[in-house]
């Protein structure tokens, strides 16, 4: 998953929230106790650097004008030791350079973060580490540093093998540059390569879409990532579209383009593991399984977010953290006061079960019921959803699972997990103000 995709759920989460006019959390209930796995997290690592801004995206990234590759280097390293001792995590269970263009960073800067990381909490050797890569030659030269460095996993960010699609989305690689580089990092990194690869992009079809596929998969490795292309608002895409300029699949078409690819993967051995994301050869990303399953993940770098406790000022509840975005302003930020976190949300012990149901869902295995019951060891998945006619509708239709093994989408309540989701955020919210009412309504007959 990327961390563009991630990012975009746990910002539908907090709207749908805001919608449904949760209750604050400081007058519910709220689980003083410490979080399951409060001693490891993983850590997402933002390089917010670019040589150019594709067309259709609006994420958190810049065209340096000059690059101080040392400062930079300092500042990750600076920010990595003071959150990972504000956390007071004894291990790092997997590494994620995201941007951006991570690969534009120098391999040493890579290496100086680990180092880094390993001071101050156990990151095995045999740990997952992925870097992102921008497919350019400039990219693929470097891959063998990186590997040096400590990378042992790539997420190759082709997109799209037509070069037609490439130069609409404003991508600074072509397809053969996207083939070469794949396969340099598959010699490096045999079975631990992943590609991003996009649908629904201008001008492209169903049959041009399995077309693309069926060239892609013979020399793709065990993972693809796929990615429904958005139309951001601000973007250069989005002008286009606008203007008439450019055109994109319709919701209906664009169904079939996401059934049509989750067939086409099976069939040449991928399982589907979560919504974007399949693999063959157990090759499931580690580190993004950590994200769905609701675990710590600690947020380094201009914009990036993170989740944990922060026990060494006495936490004991998570807190949803985002680091100041424009780089130059984070670079004296962490200078100053060792770290750059602009934003902080402590989450309830509801906020959390949101996070989990929302993230958790998204995966082929969904929410078991004893993964659940480490976040909400009084209420379990029947409480909470079994008596909702809602939830019954969808089970009914064949879109949702839930029994007493856990909660999950089937085949085709992935493909409409957004349609589904806000239902369980209501039910989950409607579920709180329940225990809420049945509290005051206790506490006033006491008195």
């Amino acid at each position: 998953m990327s961390r563009r995709a991630l990012l975009t759920q746990q910002h539908a989460v907090l709207c749908l929230g805001a919608a449904l006019g949760f209750v604050p959390s400081r007058s519910l209930a709220t689980n003083h106790r410490l979080p399951p796995q409060a001693d490891e997290a993983s850590l997402y690592v933002h390089w917010p650097y670019c040589l150019k801004r594709c067309s259709y995206c609006n994420f958190n990234k810049y065209i340096p004008r000059n690059q101080n590759h040392a400062v930079m280097t300092a500042c990750l390293q600076k920010e990595t030791q003071t959150l990972l001792q504000l956390s007071q995590v004894s291990r790092i269970s997997s590494v994620f350079f995201g941007g951006g263009t991570p690969s534009l960073a120098q391999p040493s800067t890579i290496a100086a973060v680990l180092e880094t990381v390993s001071e101050h909490a156990r990151l095995s050797d045999e740990a997952e580490v992925t870097l992102e890569v921008n497919p350019t030659p400039a990219g693929r030269a470097c891959l063998k540093d990186f590997t040096l460095a400590g990378v042992n996993r790539f997420s190759v960010g082709i997109q799209s093998l037509n070069d037609d699609h490439l130069r609409t989305l404003g991508r600074d690689h072509d397809s053969q540059h996207a083939l070469w580089t794949v396969s340099e990092a598959r010699t490096l990194c045999p079975g631990r390569v992943s590609v991003d690869v996009m649908f629904a992009l201008p001008g492209q079809s169903v049959t041009s879409w399995e077309s693309e596929l069926e060239k892609l998969l013979p020399v793709c490795d065990d993972h693809v990532s796929l990615y429904q292309l958005t139309v951001e608002r601000g973007t250069q895409l989005f002008k286009q579209v606008e203007s008439g300029e450019l055109s994109v699949p319709g919701d209906d078409v664009t169904a079939v383009m996401y059934n049509t690819a989750r067939g086409v993967l099976e069939k040449a051995g991928f399982r589907q593991y979560e919504v974007s994301n399949f693999a063959k050869n157990s090759a499931v990303s580690e580190h993004n399984i950590g994200y769905w399953k609701g675990r710590q993940y600690i947020g380094v770098g201009p914009g990036a977010h993170g989740r944990f406790v922060p026990r060494a000022v006495g936490g004991v509840q998570r807190e949803a953290r985002t680091q100041t975005l424009e780089p130059d302003v984070w670079i004296r930020e962490v200078q100053r006061h060792g770290h750059g976190t602009r934003r902080r949300i402590q989450l309830d012990h509801r906020g959390l079960l949101e996070e989990v149901l929302v993230m958790g869902l998204r995966m082929n295995e969904g929410i078991t019921q004893q993964h659940w019951e480490l976040f909400s060891p009084e209420d379990d998945l029947q409480q909470i959803f079994g008596m909702s006619e809602k939830v019954q509708e969808f089970q009914a239709e064949g879109l949702l699972i839930l029994h007493d093994r856990g909660l999950r989408c089937s085949w085709e309540g992935l493909a409409v997990l957004d349609s589904i989701l806000p239902t369980m955020l209501l039910e989950l919210e409607m579920f709180f103000k329940k225990q809420y009412t049945g509290r005051k309504t206790e506490i006033q007959r006491d008195r």
